[in-house]
């Protein structure tokens, strides 16, 4: 499944659009922090899934520039909702350079993903050598 957030409505509704021009189903739902968020179904082609992804990347960086524009100040912030290891929903709040490099070289599958790893780890540390023999 692909998840794709969204701050202002007529971006969103562009990318609706877009994916229904895909023949793609898409579910939005609100976001807890702001915004929505567009989830669209699970095995799309790969091909299909770099055009979108593709889209979606130019409609970050119109976002962004909106914002920009607004007051002049760069405040991208990148919220990565995750599941404890105890089953507690958790947002976890990433720095404006660190979302901004983030985004621009992985998905938001993977973001997420290690995001979700680092906390695990945090929450009960390995113990032992970083490297070992299987």
């Amino acid at each position: 499944m692909s998840e794709y957030i969204f701050f202002e409505d007529a971006l969103r509704d562009r990318f609706l659009s877009f994916v229904a021009g895909h023949c793609v189903q898409a579910e939005i739902r609100p976001d807890r922090i702001a915004g929505f968020v567009v989830t669209l179904s699970e095995n799309l082609p790969d091909d299909l899934e770099d055009i979108l992804e593709a889209e979606y990347g130019r409609l970050m960086d119109e976002q962004q520039e909106l914002v920009e524009a607004e007051d002049g100040e760069d405040r991208t912030l990148l919220g990565v909702d995750i599941t404890l290891p105890d089953g507690r929903p958790c947002t976890v709040r990433l720095p404006p350079d660190f979302a901004r490099r983030l985004c621009n070289h992985f998905s938001g599958e993977e973001i997420q993903a290690m995001v979700a790893t680092i906390a695990r780890e945090i929450l009960d540390p390995s113990t032992g050598p970083l490297c070992r023999e299987r």
